[in-house]
């Protein structure tokens, strides 16, 4: 999910955020001139029987297997799916955004958006086709997100991020502190669980064994900033707030980093990091906020590591983290038969088998009342009812946070202030200073 190396992440996440500006102007002037959208139609308006290849092109674990696409593939026998996956959500969003500045050209048919890059691209809908509207499928706030103010639909919901609390058990008890998911659930603070009694129980671990209690401060804080109803915009007018003057972040700032450095809670890892995974293998941190997509990640970096469990908790009550959608682009010469697999990838069977393969919990309400989904165990993770769980986080979430087109901008600006001080020791204020700066600058 990402590159190796903490000090070079910051450097990729700040090339990126400063090129936005210039990305704007590019996609601006090549959407005004997008041609119609190319299709599978025959002369009549009917799709053709013609053999075609699609490619989808995701990122980290959607679930989508070759078995599922060989699913489609044996009901179109014309069709052949081609899958591309890029490692980590930043390198699809630079690869698709390089490629739309461009003008289309070597996209893949279906490209998957993350929440927080999708506002980015709103702005250019001309750039994505239309979909037909599916009433019912998907929880009300999912559509809304990749809804254009005048009702175009870009992109079709395949999951969202409820998120609980993923631990160690074997950790816990070894310490001598609650280990069982209720007890845990309930040590930290159970329907009243706020970031100071996670934070709290935290020091309680940290005192007893001196080891970290969480892996990231970047990653943490996620979980604090997306309970913000609007972070770094306006939700009236769109504008970005200063980031000088925006106590509510500078607050959960100074709370995560007061936890992480001088309670020293935080295990010092970037997130997707090599030495990040390389810290389940070692013990190195024993909780972690955990959407339903990161059960993934821990199985595949935990390896025969035995221990994890999830507890259903979650402080400030419900949080959402990430979520994808599936859109296709304008420029594809495959639009119309694209667009019907995008439809078929995010129906409700379709995204409960995902869940089952990835934990990727579906945001169509049929699939999550489903009882495949209700009755799901996860083996690894201590054989938790992970569809209950995570069905009970997804029902504490209270609609979706604003996140505008400067969305993405501001908040890498912010991870990198997180990062320079929990990965480098920086000096907290020092790095906040700095991270205003960089802010402004880009700011479309």
């Amino acid at each position: 999910m990402l590159s190796s190396t903490r000090p070079r992440r910051s450097r990729r996440v700040a090339a990126a955020t400063a090129g936005i500006a210039s990305l704007a102007l590019l996609l601006g002037a090549c959407s005004g001139d997008t041609e119609e959208p190319g299709t599978t139609d025959g002369d009549d308006g009917e799709m053709t029987d013609e053999e075609i290849t699609l490619t989808v092109a995701t990122f980290n674990n959607f679930g989508y297997t070759d078995e599922l696409l060989a699913q489609y593939s044996e009901e179109h026998p014309n069709v052949t799916i081609e899958h591309v996956t890029a490692a980590e959500s930043g390198d699809a969003r630079t690869n698709l955004t390089t490629k739309l500045a461009a003008g289309g050209e070597g996209l893949a048919d279906i490209e998957a958006i993350e929440v927080d890059w999708l506002p980015e691209l709103m702005q250019y809908p001309d750039l994505f086709a239309d979909l037909p509207t599916i009433d019912g499928r998907w929880v009300d706030w999912k559509v809304q997100q990749a809804t254009t103010p005048d009702g175009k639909l870009i992109g079709y919901g395949t999951d969202i991020g409820p998120e609980a609390i993923c631990y160690r058990s074997d950790l816990l008890e070894a310490a001598g502190l609650p280990s069982e998911r209720e007890e845990v659930a309930e040590w930290i603070g159970g329907d009243g669980a706020t970031w100071d009694t996670y934070f709290a129980a935290g020091k309680e671990y940290v005192d007893e064994t001196g080891n970290a209690w969480f892996d990231s401060a970047q990653a943490t804080f996620q979980g604090m900033v997306n309970q913000l109803d609007a972070a770094y915009e306006d939700p009236a007018t769109g504008e970005p707030k200063d980031l000088a003057s925006n106590t509510e972040v500078k607050g959960l700032y100074d709370q995560v980093l007061a936890a992480a450095a001088e309670d020293e809670l935080s295990a010092g890892l970037e997130q997707w990091g090599d030495d990040w995974a390389a810290g389940f293998q070692n013990d190195a941190f024993a909780t972690m906020l955990c959407p339903a997509w990161m059960t993934g990640p821990i199985e595949q970096n935990a390896g025969n590591v035995e221990g994890w469990d999830i507890a259903d908790v979650f402080p400030g009550g419900g949080g959402n983290w990430g979520g994808s959608f599936l859109t296709v682009p304008a420029s594809g010469a495959n639009t119309e038969a694209a667009t019907e697999l995008a439809d078929w990838l995010t129906s409700p069977e379709v995204q409960t088998q995902a869940f089952e393969e990835a934990g990727t919990f579906p945001s169509q309400i049929e699939a999550q009342e489903s009882e495949a989904v209700q009755t799901f165990t996860n083996d690894f993770m201590s054989g938790a009812p992970a569809g209950e769980i995570f069905s009970t986080r997804a029902q504490a979430i209270d609609g979706a946070p604003f996140k505008g087109a400067n969305y993405f901008a501001i908040h890498a600006e912010v991870q990198n202030a997180i990062n320079r001080v929990d990965l480098n020791g920086e000096d907290p204020e020092t790095s906040w200073e700095t991270a205003v700066t960089d802010a402004a600058n880009v700011i479309q």
